[in-house]
């Protein structure tokens, strides 16, 4: 019993050093797990994954712990780790965080520590998202149908494109040629209904355009996001040449600030009340909606400014309503028009609203003028 609460305290306070007070591989705080194999400290999410590696683990305060493994942990740890398996992460490979889907996680853990993509060594052949070229098939949903089916896809890093196939004849040229300009990638299991689910956005002409694709490999589909980031990282050193990547890595992917269904009336208020989903890109300052979740084209877009150029959200109480279901009332004021959305739940109300007041509160950069110039003269 005696070295098992002193072996305890030891481990508790080696948690307290730079690097371990964080999950290895997802930088949740306070990992009260660690592998003994690899030396790291790790949340229990990342265990699991471990685990499944035969990566052997123990909880730091709920197992016993023998004296060499203490010793071992000591020598090693979370900064040693990194320094070994993280040397050589590209700039634009995507280190998933706490709340990032499984899969994610999964993958860079294998590459980190199965794998070993990380280490500096010259691979052969190399790791394909490094290439700059990618092609394969992925399992891409219909633009008007719920099905998917089996397409081809290109990326070429050289020419800025992805490009993607309709039937296996490529004599009949592609179905679309996607510029890397405009591009974003994130995962979305539930949306999509499968564990490697990827949308993949982009402008089309005056519309936002969805590609709602997955593989039944979780490393393929983990590198196919890899290669578009690779592919826009490149595209953003090119627009931004005097960018640093501290400014440009937060460009190359993003995930959406909120998503979820509103009930939607009219600009007379007086319409019919009918429910919507809402995407809402902070970055890009655009709350999107959608008749449905899956649907390849938004039906309209509003611009988020600033409060000081005459934009704001609140809580309302719609006059004149009618067919809403759903009672709790949030307004976003433009300098054009006011909307008024309906949650179902006070809970996703001010989710709602925490959100589009975070959008509101930043301000805004010389090219969110362009866009919000652009979305008025469409209207």
């Amino acid at each position: 019993m005696a070295h098992h609460e002193r072996n305890k305290r030891l481990l508790l306070e080696l948690l307290k050093r730079p690097l371990n007070d964080r999950c290895a591989d997802c930088g949740a705080p306070d990992p009260h797990w660690a592998s003994y194999k690899l030396g790291v400290f790790v949340c229990l999410t990342c265990s699991g994954i471990h685990r499944s590696l035969c990566s052997r683990v123990k909880s730091v305060t709920l197992d016993f712990w023998e004296d060499e493994l203490v010793e071992f942990m000591k020598s090693n740890g979370n900064d040693i780790a990194r320094a070994r398996f993280e040397k050589a992460v590209p700039a634009y490979y995507y280190r998933p965080q706490e709340h990032d889907c499984a899969v994610l996680k999964e993958q860079w853990i294998r590459a980190k520590y199965e794998r070993l993509e990380f280490t500096g060594e010259t691979k052969y052949p190399p790791i394909s998202y490094t290439t700059g070229f990618y092609e394969g098939e992925l399992w891409k949903k219909g633009k008007e149908n719920t099905q998917f089916l089996k397409r081809k896809f290109v990326l070429s890093e050289r020419d800025f494109t992805l490009t993607y196939y309709n039937k296996k004849d490529e004599s009949k040229g592609p179905k679309a040629i996607i510029s890397i300009r405009d591009l974003n990638a994130t995962f979305q299991p539930e949306k999509i209904g499968h564990p490697q689910g990827l949308q993949i956005s982009y402008q089309e002409g005056a519309h936002t355009r969805n590609l709602y694709v997955y593989h039944k490999s979780s490393e393929v589909i983990v590198t196919w996001f890899n290669a578009i980031r690779a592919a826009r990282y490149a595209y953003l050193k090119t627009a931004y040449p005097t960018g640093s990547d501290e400014e440009l890595i937060p460009k190359i992917t993003r995930n959406y600030l909120k998503e979820g269904y509103m009930e939607k009336t009219g600009p007379l208020q007086k319409e019919q009340f009918k429910k919507r989903w809402f995407v809402l890109d902070s970055q890009k300052r655009k709350l999107l909606y959608f008749k449905d979740q899956l649907d390849a084209e938004e039906l309209g877009v509003i611009f988020i400014g600033t409060e000081n150029n005459g934009y704001s959200a609140k809580e309302c109480v719609p006059q004149h309503s009618q067919g809403n279901k759903w009672k709790c009332g949030v307004t976003v004021t433009t300098p054009q028009r006011q909307f008024v959305f309906m949650c179902e739940q006070e809970r996703e109300q001010k989710e709602w609203l925490d959100a589009l007041r975070q959008v509101l509160s930043r301000p805004m950069a010389p090219q969110d003028y362009s866009i919000e110039a652009n979305i008025q003269f469409k209207r």
